[in-house]
């Protein structure tokens, strides 16, 4: 009534209220307004004041007090109830009960039982029998019930975790209605379809017909559900859903659970005027987020409100190491700037910072990362490859990229045996045209990826063949040479890119493949050994390995026991929940597979109920008289039209004089103020405990670095406060003391010729020092080097990553043959020895275009004391077609320069200006030459490629199409 959940067993009687307008008028007849008659003296009474007056009619108010009176009363006799119980159609047939019982309808599940128990107990009082048809439950053969055995029917009945077809329940209400005309429908709706499945209400009208027909759909607030969750890189999100648009504001909380049921964390959020869907976001720190196993809206009791997470929900933390120098990764050009783009949207990334590629993979095998990416790594040490070992059988998933580096080296850490060198676009073992992407293994991750048409390679590194590459090979080029390769080992994957990570050896890294390819492969970092294997075999949604159920949802959202009815799912699999898949955990606990009530793409719209007779709403609470509220109402409305009529006739005067009434009124009031407590505040402090997310980033925060002794102090304040070259201190006085002169010397020619002015060059141990104050390390090898220690080969190798040069001389160019590149010298023998431990790019004679023949002087040759000699660098690019050099030739500065003609000693003086070593060449100039080799050598480590990009300006510009 006057849409208040309000009725009246006997309306009838309500049709008094229309004799109040008559109560109205008598109540103001009364008492009879006084007659006036002229009497002379009263003119000497006007002075004196009255103390009491009597009104000559009754107030308006108290008119209207008596007339709510009358009101109540007539209210009381006509019955009132509130939350009446829902009747059905008027008719003489069965009652027809169309119930809607997915997981929409469970949040207020109570209410839609108690209005079908109405239902059920109007047809009882009628004497009709009752049909359930719930729209959750397999389809059933429909019968007439009697009232008693439906009302224990709705008792067992109970949501379901998915949202139910519709169609096959309206096949049981067309055979219910089958020839029984006199029958009413009650539909009790949850007014909820998924988008794009609407059209039940035109199919329900044809089937009911000519049939009474009530629906039942409003009175409680409408469901809500999550769905596409998303763990992006700083933040989980998810996706809270409604069906309609034209609802009020609403606001919630979802909360996180792990595996246990620990809360992790909660998160609001707000629907805002006509929002369909907002976003819950858990802004906390990737470690717990992963975690994360339940998610669910805090007081919405559904099934659809729930979102289960499982590990491919995870987001992994990939470790990037790279083996390019740090003045060669230019931003846009650096195979971390390629890896970090692809990577980005489904990963943390966490890179070297600097350190050597030994210390970056201890500390993130230390940080137990899943993932580590290696790019261009030559040589690994050997205590750091046996840990990568144990890594990868322990679960790790490492993915490396070839390049110069690996080209070279002699590393066995690959899924198939590689052969030295790789192959060139017009090298020898060579294809005249790039050759594109062939195809991807069904048997590997990628079988899934679209092969990309414009995808070219133009250098790769070659397996050799054996039996076992077939099985290894993931991705192919058009000639069948394999592009990628992986095996496993033990519970890891070990994953090989024959191409490099940038552009320079192919285009791969320029395509949206290239993002799938590493998301795949990411993805098998923690992977169960079921979906390895189901990802080996190519399995499925529609065939390979399946997975029982072990946990799953009833319509509430909460965890049961697994039910006969529940069937098992193939393993991958990312389908809706359904009767035979019902929501919850498949599988076992270390490869748990999640399946959710929502999809990421579904959404919920409001069910049309145009059409479908007359819409009632829900009522929430059992039915309540208002007769005895009314009837006690009206008791204490007249007690206080007595008081008021007492009080107008003066009586309270002649019960109490007046200043004793207002004395007692002082003294009462007086006693309550005096009666009310005193508050107090009482401040105290209670000791804070971290939360887990600050624990999580507390320990994720490197540890403090020691404190400097004073000696090192003085040694970095000394190297700071100007730029120095320096030596290796090999502990032979006599090599020291020409290294230093060398240097001295240099440094003096510096000063008269160029604009640097450096300050004396100091002597370093390479074990004990900082090596990175100073540009130019000078190192004279010694014949008999031994091997250095691994703290000592990770110092030098992280100085070389960090951008520092290391000028190595064995000082033995008088003493090799010829064309002989140093073999069988003892210093050539000891410098191979100290190389063996780093990570050395690939190197070649200095050409004739390098950087370093033009870097302050025009140079031909590097000559020293010694000039028969060669010089060597870091490789350069392989030129493209139709240039003599490529532009981007210069980028960097090679992190090693190895030369054998002994330039410390032509470049040594003493305290008198004068050489200390002769000259073993005849020309006069030669010592001249060594000091222009030295000022070439140190404005190239400064300056990097200043003079290449000065030369080639014409060659860049036409590159960048200006």
């Amino acid at each position: 009534m006057f849409g208040l959940p309000l009725a009246f067993s006997s309306p009838l009687i309500l049709a008094a209220l229309a004799g109040l307008p008559l109560l109205w008028f008598l109540l103001r007849l009364v008492p009879p307004r006084p007659r006036r008659i002229a009497f002379a003296p009263m003119r000497l009474l006007l002075d004196i004041p009255p103390k009491e007056e009597t009104p000559a009619r009754t107030p308006w108010w108290l008119t209207a007090l008596r007339l709510l009176l009358a009101a109540l009363v007539i209210f009381a006799a006509a019955g009132p109830v509130w939350n009446p119980p829902v009747a059905g159609p008027a008719s003489t047939g069965p009652a027809v009960l169309l119930i809607d019982s997915g997981w929409p309808a469970a949040a207020h599940w109570n209410a839609r039982r108690a209005s079908a128990e109405s239902v059920v107990a109007d047809a009882d009082i009628d004497g009709r029998g009752v049909v359930l048809i719930p729209t959750g439950e397999p389809p059933l053969e429909p019968r007439v019930m009697s009232p008693s055995e439906a009302r224990e029917r709705l008792r067992t009945l109970a949501p379901v975790a998915h949202v139910p077809e519709r169609g096959p329940a309206l096949a049981s209400l067309s055979k219910a209605l089958a020839g029984v005309p006199q029958a009413s429908v009650i539909y009790l709706s949850d007014g909820v379809a998924l988008e794009g499945t609407d059209g039940f209400a035109a199919e329900l009208a044809r089937t009911v017909g000519t049939h009474p027909l009530i629906t039942l759909a409003d009175g409680v607030e409408e469901p809500l559900a999550l769905t596409a969750p998303d763990n992006a890189v700083d933040a989980l999100s998810v996706k809270v859903v409604r069906a309609d648009r034209n609802t009020l504001p609403r606001a919630g909380t979802v909360r996180a659970l792990d595996l246990r049921g620990l809360a992790l964390g909660e998160a609001p959020f707000s629907f805002e005027p006509g929002a369909k869907e907002t976003e819950a976001r858990f802004t906390i720190p990737v470690e717990i987020r992963n975690e994360i196993a339940r998610l669910e809206i805090v007081d919405e009791a559904s099934a659809g409100a729930v979102q289960l997470l499982d590990k491919r929900w995870r987001r992994r933390t990939v470790g990037l190491v790279s083996g390019a120098s740090a003045d060669q990764r230019q931003p846009l050009l650096a195979p971390s700037y390629y890896l970090t783009r692809a990577l980005g949207p489904f990963a943390d990334i966490r890179t070297a910072d600097g350190a050597s590629t030994s210390e970056a993979i201890d500390r993130f095998i230390d940080q137990k990362l899943p993932v580590i990416v290696l790019s261009d790594i030559g040589t690994l040490q050997p205590e750091t490859r046996a840990r990568l070992d144990r890594w990868i059988e322990g679960g790790g998933v490492l993915i490396r990229f070839a390049g110069p580096r690996l080209a070279n080296a002699s590393d066995d850490l690959v899924p198939v045996t590689l052969r030295r060198g790789g192959r060139v676009l017009g090298g020898s073992l060579s294809w005249e045209q790039p050759q594109a992407l062939g195809g991807f293994a069904q048997e590997g991750p990628f079988r899934d990826v679209p092969v990309p048409t414009d995808v070219t390679v133009e250098r790769q590194v070659l397996a050799e063949p054996d039996g076992l590459l077939a099985g290894r090979t993931w991705a192919t080029l058009t000639d069948g040479t394999p592009l990628v390769t992986g095996e496993r080992r033990g519970a890891g994957t070990l994953a090989l890119f024959h191409v490099t990570a940038d552009t320079s050896w192919s285009n791969l890294p320029l395509s949206g493949a290239f993002v799938d390819m590493l998301r795949r492969v990411v993805a098998l970092g923690g992977a169960s050994a079921a979906e390895v294997a189901a990802d080996e075999s190519g399995a499925n949604a529609v065939t390979g390995e399946t997975v029982a159920p072990s946990r799953i949802l009833d319509g509430f959202g909460a965890f049961r026991p697994v039910t006969p009815t529940a069937k098992a799912i193939p393993v991958g699999f990312n389908g809706r929940a359904s009767a035979d898949h019902p929501p919850g955990f498949y599988g076992p606990p270390e490869g748990l597979v999640a399946v959710n009530a929502l999809l990421p793409r579904d959404r919920l719209a409001p069910l049309d109920l145009q059409g479908l007779g007359q819409v009632e709403p829900y009522r929430d609470a059992t039915p309540s008289d208002l007769r005895a509220p009314l009837l006690l109402a009206l008791l204490a409305l007249l007690l206080v039209d007595a008081i008021i009529v007492f009080l107008l006739g003066g009586g309270l005067s002649r019960l109490v004089p007046r200043r004793a009434a207002t004395a007692a009124l002082l003294a009462l009031a007086f006693a309550l103020g005096a009666a009310m407590p005193t508050e107090r505040a009482l401040a105290q402090g209670t000791p804070t405990t971290p939360t887990p997310a600050a624990q999580s980033e507390a320990a994720a925060k490197p540890p403090a670095r020691r404190e400097m002794t004073p000696a090192e102090i003085e040694f970095a304040t000394k190297a700071s406060n100007a730029t120095r070259l320096a030596y290796v201190v090999t502990g032979d006085a006599d090599t020291d003391q020409i290294s230093q002169a060398g240097l001295t010397g240099l440094t003096e020619f510096l000063r008269d010729r160029t604009a640097l002015e450096a300050g004396e060059p100091m002597g370093v141990d390479i074990a004990r020092d900082d090596l990175s104050f100073f540009p130019l390390l000078y190192w004279p090898v010694l014949p008999g080097a031994t091997t250095l220690p691994p703290e000592t080969l990770a110092r030098v190798d992280a100085f070389m990553k960090q951008g520092g040069t290391i000028l190595f001389d064995t000082r033995d160019a008088e003493s090799v043959l010829p064309g002989s590149n140093g073999s069988g010298s003892p210093a050539n023998t000891a410098l191979r020895t100290i190389l063996e431990g780093l990570d050395i790019p690939e190197l070649e004679p200095v050409p004739r275009d390098h950087v370093l023949t033009k870097a302050f002087y025009l140079l031909r040759d590097f000559p020293g004391r010694f000039a028969e000699g060669t010089t060597w660098v870091e490789a350069l690019p392989a030129p493209e077609d139709g240039e003599e050099r490529p532009a981007r030739a210069g980028d960097g500065v090679s992190p090693v320069v190895i030369t054998s003609n002994d330039l410390a000693g032509a470049w040594a003086l003493g305290s008198d200006g004068q050489p200390l070593l002769p000259m073993s060449g005849g020309s006069p100039r030669q010592r001249e030459m060594a000091f222009r080799t030295g000022a070439n050598l140190v404005m190239y480590v400064l300056t990097g490629n200043y003079k290449a990009d000065q030369v080639h300006v014409p060659a860049l510009l036409e590159r960048l199409g200006q």
